[in-house]
């Protein structure tokens, strides 16, 4: 299993080989080799700035001596005009990374001030809105760090750091109970600690949940009523000392984790949020997301 910076570095190098080949035949052919100079990062829409972490990378792996000086740090909100930091060093260099810096800067702020607009809604509330699986090939670390710096919280990174079982695991497993207790068989067998989650679409489905012990219950497209129904319902339900002792999924109404998804709007968002949900899953975050607008322009 690679480590975040493998991932990053990884995605870099395929990004540098699609963009950069064996060299920038404009930049190669009309500067200098040696010439030096000064470009800075220049902000043209309001929002909330992210990648700057990642834009040091993408001058660290290409140029070591570019060096970069940071105005404007990850998570602040921006407006037209602001500069977040200024690059010097060659400027073959500098002409050869702004593309790829811009992709990713441009990206992950647009899904930073996407969150942000989302988990406003929220406010006041105990809920926090989650970024879903649905990313860009490649960028789904970087997309998601963004949704972090945007205000939002990460679902699972992929499929191998949480169980997620869903309607089709269920028909394949033969049935709830059957689809958890194999879940849980599997993690103890193999030595893992993972959470469980399971999507329910009815009370039916609830209620098997809640007996066979998982850790957070997803409402997959329910309105906001049958939310707030589902919700108390959930809160009701108790379990007896031993069915807790004996295992660490089983959990009363209270402490059970519960999730809405699917087809919520910004202008639904809240609606769900009141229903006392701890989490909300929006695709939209990462799936429908305009770059927010900067360039890279010589000083």
């Amino acid at each position: 299993m690679k480590t975040r910076d493998q991932l990053i570095d990884d995605l870099l190098t395929l990004a540098f080989a699609e963009d950069v080949g064996d060299g920038d035949a404009t930049t190669l052919s009309t500067i200098p080799e040696d010439e030096i100079g000064r470009q800075q990062l220049i902000v043209k829409q309001e929002g909330i700035l992210a990648g700057v972490d990642i834009a040091r990378k993408v001058f660290d792996k290409f140029d070591p001596d570019l060096k970069m000086t940071v105005f404007i740090n990850d998570g602040a909100r921006v407006k037209p005009g602001d500069i977040a930091f200024v690059v010097e060093g060659r400027v073959r260099s500098l002409l050869q990374t702004e593309r790829i810096m811009l992709n990713i800067m441009q990206r992950m702020s647009g899904v930073a001030t996407m969150t942000d607009k989302y988990q406003s809604r929220l406010e006041g509330l105990h809920t926090k809105v989650l970024d879903t699986r649905k990313t860009t090939p490649g960028m789904r670390l970087l997309e998601k760090e963004a949704v972090k710096i945007g205000g939002g919280s990460n679902h699972r990174i992929g499929l191998f750091d949480m169980i997620l079982i869903k309607d089709n695991h269920v028909d394949f497993a033969g049935g709830i109970p059957q689809a958890v207790k194999a879940a849980k068989d599997w993690c103890k067998a193999n030595g893992k600690d993972l959470q469980i989650e399971l999507e329910v679409r009815n009370t039916d489905e609830i209620n098997q949940a809640l007996e066979a012990g998982v850790d957070r219950i997803m409402l997959d497209n329910f309105t906001p009523a049958r939310t707030k129904e589902a919700v108390e319902h959930i809160r009701k339900y108790t379990a007896t000392p031993e069915e807790l002792a004996a295992d660490p999924h089983k959990h009363s109404g209270k402490d059970v984790e519960i999730e809405s998804s699917g087809g919520i709007t910004i202008e639904t968002l809240r609606d769900y949020g009141e229903c006392g949900v701890d989490f909300i899953s929006v695709g939209a975050l990462t799936h429908s997301v305009k770059g927010l607008d900067m360039s890279f322009k010589a000083v």
